[in-house]
């Protein structure tokens, strides 16, 4: 079976036609965006979705817009106090402006860099070594900085600067390593001087506390016992104040041969009682007393 001309030209144009029409559709991812060239010139800007071309008149740019990471290659760089320290970072960026990105610089990524690497000299030229190493943070800030105010007119946002590592040279490093052993080495001993000052004190204190409790109870202890003896005095003066003057007496003269053997010298408390209970006992008992013996007691 034989097709006519009509017919190829048909299938032809058919063919033809398939082609325009995948050539005209295009997709658009959810974190992208399109730039429509016509002609040579720019014409607009396509969002997310199906669009529809004019083949062979408009061609599509797609532009990403999610975060992207650039590794600034490894450097040397030398500092204020002239080290020589070896630099690497990563830079994270972002596309705000797909057209600014694609028609103000000819290869951003190629210019990040390089501006990185450029910043990185001038920020660490200003700083000494022992900064340097303990600055990152104030690296990453002013880097960042900077790299965004250039960045800005490419449509371009620097959301992030991380310096990966500064090495020293290696003496300096080895340098460090025994400064640091040092260094743990004196905590260690200030560590332990200090434990023993907590402890002699502590143990001070408590040798304190025990004295005063000591002294407290002492004291408590006397308290009671002068407060036990005065109770007794009391007690001895209200039973001396309820009994008899003669019974007093009498016991006086009971105690005066016991007493005048050590040599002690007595004196009544009350010696007319006395005198009248000696001649009480003198007619009772016809015991003789002397004259001598009753001046004695009157004097």
């Amino acid at each position: 079976m034989m097709i006519s001309a009509g017919g190829v030209a048909l299938i032809i144009l058919g063919i033809f036609l398939l082609i325009m029409l995948l050539l005209s559709v295009k997709v658009i991812r959810p974190y992208q965006k399109g730039l429509v060239e016509r002609l040579g010139k720019f014409n607009r800007l396509l969002d997310p979705g199906i669009h529809f071309i004019i083949p062979f008149m408009e061609r599509v740019k797609v532009v990403d817009l999610r975060e992207h990471v650039i590794d600034v290659p490894p450097q040397e760089v030398i500092c204020k106090d002239n080290v020589v320290v070896t630099v690497d970072a990563v830079v994270y960026y972002q596309i705000l402006d797909p057209v600014k990105a694609v028609y103000n610089v000819s290869d951003f990524l190629m210019a990040i860099v390089k501006l990185a690497q450029t910043n990185l000299r001038a920020i660490i030229g200003e700083m000494e070594l022992d900064e340097t190493l303990s600055g990152r943070d104030i690296i990453n800030a002013k880097l960042r900085e900077e790299l965004d105010k250039i960045t800005d007119r490419w449509g371009v946002k620097i959301t992030r600067v991380e310096i990966q590592r500064i090495d020293p040279p290696k003496d300096i490093q080895e340098a460090m390593a025994k400064q640091m052993t040092a260094e743990r080495e004196k905590r260690a001993m200030i560590l332990i001087a200090e434990g023993k000052k907590e402890a002699a004190i502590r143990e001070a204190e408590g040798q304190k506390q025990a004295a005063i409790l000591k002294a407290e109870g002492e004291k408590q202890r006397q308290i009671l016992i002068a407060e036990g003896q005065a109770e007794a005095i009391r007690k001895v003066l209200e039973a001396l104040k309820m009994a008899d003057e003669k019974y007093l007496t009498l016991q006086y003269i009971e105690k005066l041969p016991d007493l005048a053997k050590y040599g002690n010298l007595i004196v009544p408390y009350d010696t007319e009682s006395l005198i009248g209970l000696l001649r009480v006992l003198q007619k009772v008992k016809s015991i003789p007393l002397q004259q001598s013996t009753e001046k004695k007691i009157e004097e």
